[in-house]
Parts: structure tokens; sequence; C-alpha cells
């Protein structure tokens, strides 16, 4: 009945975000996941850096993955307006 492949998530749980600007020298990588935990609960998992290099991580925990999502869209919501771009939009 419905392509999944061409149907729209509603709760994304990742985001894959880059920020290039030759002007500055700037080539930043963002990308963020929503991941079950052995508890129960879910963990937002968040890596950036400048793009061909390993990066940094973060792992925070969230009592729920509705919890996590929400804050994976805040966090996505603010580092696009920051300039960030989502992977498609390139």
């Amino acid at each position: 009945m419905f392509d999944i492949s061409q149907q729209m998530e509603v709760f994304p749980t990742t985001v894959d975000l880059k920020r290039i600007d030759p002007s500055l020298n700037m080539r930043r990588f963002y990308r963020m996941s929503v991941q079950p935990d052995l508890f129960g609960g879910a963990c937002l998992v968040r890596e950036w850096g400048r793009i061909g290099y390993r990066g940094q991580m973060l792992i925070e925990q969230h009592d729920d993955e509705g919890r996590a999502v929400n804050a994976l869209m805040k966090l996505s919501a603010t580092k696009q307006r920051r300039g960030y771009k989502l992977l498609g939009e390139i």
C-alpha cells in the first residue's frame, strides 16, 4: 500500500548535520542518534567534529525513547539555527 522508502519519519531517531564554510575554513559534522540502553531507557548519542577526523562523542541517558527523541529534535533545531544543514540539503 505505502512505499516505506518514500514515507517520512515523524520522529527521526538519527540526524546527520554538516556545516561547510570555505571562507572560514570550516568543515564540521554533527551526528545524533537515539539508541536503547540495557535498562529499558534510551540514550542520545552525539558525535561532532571536523569532517575527516574522529571528533568527540557524548552519551546522554534518558528515561524513555520519547524524551531522547525530544532532546534530539531540540538540539537539531538549535544546530540548524547556527548554520548546520541536514545531510540531504547540502
